[in-house]
């Protein structure tokens, strides 16, 4: 097998293992969201989604960013089969864990009144926010087992976690909903990371990596790089947590709180059901990049293939939603939320765009150019969170897909020029070329579906799906040998 046939495999490998635990999430998700949105409704959507994105900005100002720096070094020493560097590493990963967990807790309890001020307009999310300190402790905890899985690359140990662990918060989850109605969420959430940090550590516990005694004081010494690292990943995934905080309290004073259930609740459906492959992107793709950010030669080709790939899979997708999303919809939440579909359909174009310049952006950070990565993604939040407002000014909601769209070309392009100048990367011809054509597919399928009657607009948007398909399976099998690896599964299925 050539190399570059293996490389695919990989990829797809990958992508198949954590596209299959994307499905199942996205399942666990169906169940999880229709069941607030049944009990709780869009306004029951609008405060966990408050109550989340605050966590989520007090989480990215306090955790380093340790997350992607520490995966980085792991992969890097477990490439090169260094033993002592991956226990030190380790060591001193696990004892910032500590206090970045406890900084996070300490300042959401000490923040929470005007957490709740900020977010609600009101003090009386006080001590929501004081029990939701927990769930930061306890979630920077899991970081270092899943941090551990992923660096190391044990890619099915990870993908066996991450199904249980949503498995499990499912299950703790719609009970309290169901007794407690909205008064169950912090329960819910707090519960939830417990257990999810509970299956993480049956998936670690018998990884074998020698310790090393380091105290505080000599890990911050060895750990400055990794906090160096960190620390810019976190000041730049806080701009970007801050803006999507920024926009749905201008929803919800602009609107109401029921516009924030419906915005989350849309782009759930793009970042969860539509992306399934940037999941597999960030837990092995970054660490297989970062094992060779050396190679110029290398990371071209491994970005490129990445990049098609994610375009190969992404593309039917996309062209399905677009034309079944009504009844998509219907199914994930309830009638009530049928308002968000001319968002989602101009919002999950740009999922093309996002997948080729995710693939894009992982080369800066593999690079361990912090402060490159940083301003990159502070000037693309900054005309995010302008396109967002300007355009829910004018069309809502529906604004809100038109900014995504633009948002996301634009990055695309901003990428790739800053990539390719300061790291000679150059895409293969073919990715740009499957990235037209999908987007023509993908265009045609939203005229189709605007302009025509629904019955019409079903019958050839299926068509559509149907050759969009079947163009992504010829292109798999031209590369990883698809449907005879399938034959093959099928066959020892009947044996």
């Amino acid at each position: 097998m050539s190399a570059e046939k293996s490389s695919y495999r990989q990829i797809m490998k990958a992508t198949s293992i954590f596209g299959g635990v994307q499905v199942f999430n996205i399942l666990i998700q169906l169940i999880r969201s229709k069941v607030v949105a049944v009990l709780l409704g869009p306004a029951g959507f609008g405060i966990m989604g408050l109550l989340q994105s605050t966590i989520q900005l007090i989480q990215a100002s306090t955790n380093f960013g340790l997350r992607t720096s520490a995966v980085k070094d792991i992969a890097s020493a477990n490439e090169q089969n260094q033993p002592e560097k991956i226990s030190e590493t380790v060591s001193v990963f696990r004892r910032l864990i500590w206090g970045t967990g406890l900084l996070g807790l300490i300042v959401t309890i000490l923040l929470s009144p005007w957490l709740s001020e900020l977010t609600f307009g009101n003090r009386d999310y006080t001590y929501h926010f004081v029990a939701l300190s927990l769930v930061l402790l306890i979630e920077q905890l899991n970081t270092g087992q899943s941090v551990l899985l992923q660096g190391l690359r044990k890619i099915t140990l990870l993908a066996k976690a991450n199904v249980w662990g949503s498995l499990s918060m499912l299950i703790v989850s719609i009970p309290l909903f169901y007794w407690l109605r909205e008064e169950g969420i912090v329960p819910a959430l707090i519960l939830g990371a417990i257990f999810n940090y509970i299956v993480y550590f049956f998936f670690t516990k018998n990884i074998q990596i020698k310790k090393a005694v380091i105290n505080l004081k000599e890990a911050i010494r060895k750990g400055r790089p990794m906090l160096q690292l960190g620390f810019m990943l976190s000041l730049a995934g806080l701009i970007s947590i801050a803006c999507s905080y920024l926009l749905r309290i201008l929803i919800a004073r602009l609107g109401s709180i029921e516009e924030v259930g419906l915005y989350t609740a849309g782009f759930a459906i793009i970042n969860s059901y539509v992306g399934l492959v940037f999941t597999a992107m960030s837990t092995d793709f970054f660490p297989r990049l970062s094992a060779i950010s050396n190679n110029v030669k290398k990371y071209n080709l491994l970005i490129s293939q990445q990049s098609e790939v994610s375009l190969i899979i992404t593309a039917p997708l996309i062209c399905f939603f677009l034309i079944h999303i009504n009844w998509i919809i219907i199914l994930l939440y309830s009638n009530k939320f049928l308002g968000i579909i001319p968002m989602i359909k101009w919002a999950i174009i740009g999922v093309l765009f996002k997948a080729v310049s995710v693939s894009t952006a992982y080369l800066i950070l593999s690079k361990g150019n912090s402060k490159l990565f940083f301003w990159n993604e502070i000037f693309s939040n900054i005309y995010m969170l302008l396109l967002n407002i300007c355009l829910y000014n004018f069309f809502h909601l529906k604004g809100l897909g038109f900014s995504y769209l633009i948002g996301y070309f634009l990055y695309f392009i901003q990428i790739y020029v800053v990539c390719r100048k300061k790291y000679k990367l150059k895409l293969q011809s073919i990715v740009i070329k499957k990235l037209l054509v999908y987007l023509c597919f993908a265009s045609s399928c939203l005229l189709i579906d605007i302009f025509l009657q629904e019955i019409y607009a079903y019958i050839l948007g299926s068509l559509f799906i149907i050759i969009v398909s079947l163009i992504a399976i010829n292109q798999l099998d031209e590369r990883v040998e698809f449907l005879s690896t399938l034959k093959k599964r099928f066959l020892n299925l009947l044996k």
